[in-house]
């Protein structure tokens, strides 16, 4: 395990420099990662570490002005760091406060739909999933109108779409959504990207948990994850809570599968088997 105050520390350090010697470029945008990403393994941090690294940062940059942007980015931080933690109330009156701040800054339409996305997310951790639907598609439209349908941000939004779609059971719209993205997914990011898995896990699920799903179905959604699960595994690490989020998806899946087969088989044919 990690100190929390060290890796606080080693974030500080580290914009501090990229600040001094004014590194606008990658550099500078990796010195900030340091808040929220292992420098080791480029994981995001998760849970209580995350909610404390969020604490951290917005008490290390609010004293700065409202127009200076390492004060938007740690009142962001802030906002994520509580939600990892299951804080979903207050991260919500966060990210409500800096989408107004951000309005009243007149900021960039790619920067408000990442706000607007953030907002979504703990919408949906709160239930209130027909507002995070109205979000989630105004998101991915606009996402598709400013990036184009093969930019990362908008494959991340059609997987953020598709959740919402499916957490409200409309799985048919779901399903239609993702095997459109699939695709460019696979072609744009490879087989190893987070984004990637996440497509297809969002699909199986959907495929397995529709009340509909037929056996080709089940069996379908089980290929899916039992393909992505090492995947995930090496990627992510066996201990990532989407890595197991995943493990557990396949084994509910196989579960349906099981059942389903078991029900198509006919009174005739269990006799003959005994």
């Amino acid at each position: 395990f990690a100190h929390v105050s060290c890796l606080v520390e080693q974030a500080k350090l580290l914009f501090e420099e990229a600040k001094a010697n004014n590194w606008h470029d990658k550099r500078g945008q990796a010195s900030w990662r340091r808040w929220h990403k292992c420098s080791l393994c480029e994981q995001t941090y998760h849970g209580v570490v995350m909610c404390a690294l969020g604490w951290a940062c917005w008490k290390t940059y609010l004293g700065r002005p409202e127009t200076d942007w390492p004060r938007c980015l740690a009142m962001q931080q802030l906002g994520h760091g509580l939600g990892a933690a299951d804080h979903h109330e207050d991260a919500l009156s966060v990210k409500e406060a800096e989408m107004a701040m951000l309005r009243r800054l007149s900021v960039p339409e790619g920067e408000m739909l990442n706000v607007q996305c953030n907002l979504a997310i703990t919408y949906a951790s709160l239930g209130r999933h027909e507002q995070a639907l109205s979000l989630r598609r105004d998101i991915y439209s606009g996402r598709l109108k400013l990036n184009g349908e093969e930019h990362p941000e908008t494959l991340r939004e059609a997987n953020n779409y598709a959740t919402t779609l499916s957490e409200l059971q409309r799985y048919q719209e779901a399903k239609s959504l993702l095997r459109k993205t699939m695709p460019v997914a696979r072609r744009v990011l490879g087989e190893d990207n987070e984004t990637r898995i996440l497509t297809r896990w969002i699909y199986a699920d959907a495929l397995y948990t529709d009340p509909g799903a037929t056996l080709d179905d089940l069996r379908e959604a089980v290929t899916t994850l039992e393909d992505i699960e090492p995947i995930a595994r090496r990627v992510l690490g066996g201990a990532h809570p989407r890595t197991m989020a995943i493990e557990r998806t396949l084994q509910k899946a196989r579960a349906a599968s099981e059942a389903k087969a078991t029900e198509a088989i006919t009174p005739g044919e269990r006799v003959a088997d005994k």
